[in-house]
Order: structure tokens, then C-alpha cells, then sequence
């Protein structure tokens, strides 16, 4: 890469970095916040919970949350994927059906294991 690329790079860095403290020291300087008691309760359909909120979650759901990450960064991947692909060919194809591959053999196993299943 040549370093014009990298000054580049780091300007639009310090640009995103300058823009949100801006609107960090906006919202401090327009809101006034109050300490009130209750604030901080978990709160759900007018009525406060007894419990702790995270033992409300059942670990079903992290299965469902790795599944949607591993297909979220399939997604990620794909872009840049996308933008070589002309240039590198079959190659860059047959990389990405590895890919595409082990994620659905993934899915396969999951669902095979019954992962997938309501409960």
C-alpha cells in the first residue's frame, strides 16, 4: 500500500473519532440527567421483575445467537470477497465455496443435533 493511503486511513479515523466526541459533548451539553432510585430497575410490562435479568435467558438461545453470527460474518466476508473476485478467478470462487462449505456442514450438524428445535 502506498502511504497516501495510510494518511488516508487515518484521517477518516480521527474524523469519525472527532465526530462522535462531538456528539458526546453535545448531548452532555443539551441533557440534564437526574439520579432517580428507580431508574436503573429492569423493568417489563408496567411491573419490576424480582429476579436478576440475565437469569431470565435460557441458554437455548446462544446457539441461536452463535448460528446468526457465523452466518452475520459470512456476510462480512462476502463484500471483500466480491471486489477481488475478477481479479483472482476461479480461485477466489472455489475459496469461497470452501468457505460457504464448512458453514453449511455447520448448519447441517446443528440441525442434525436438533439445535434448532423449538422448545
Amino acid at each position: 500500500m502506498n502511504m497516501q493511503e495510510y494518511i488516508i486511513l487515518f484521517l477518516i479515523l480521527f474524523f469519525t473519532v472527532a465526530f462522535i466526541g462531538c456528539l458526546y459533548l453535545a448531548k452532555k451539553a443539551m441533557v440534564k440527567t437526574k439520579n432517580e432510585p428507580g431508574k436503573n430497575i429492569p423493568f417489563e410490562s408496567g411491573h419490576l421483575h424480582k429476579k436478576p435479568v440475565w437469569g431470565r435467558y435460557h441458554i437455548h438461545y446462544y446457539g441461536y445467537a452463535l448460528l446468526f453470527l457465523a452466518f452475520d460474518m459470512e456476510m462480512a466476508y462476502m463484500y471483500p470477497w466480491a471486489v477481488v473476485y475478477k481479479k483472482l478467478g476461479i480461485a477466489a470462487l472455489l475459496d469461497m465455496g470452501v468457505f460457504l462449505l464448512i458453514l453449511f456442514l455447520g448448519l447441517l450438524y446443528t440441525w442434525s443435533q436438533g439445535g434448532l428445535r423449538r422448545q
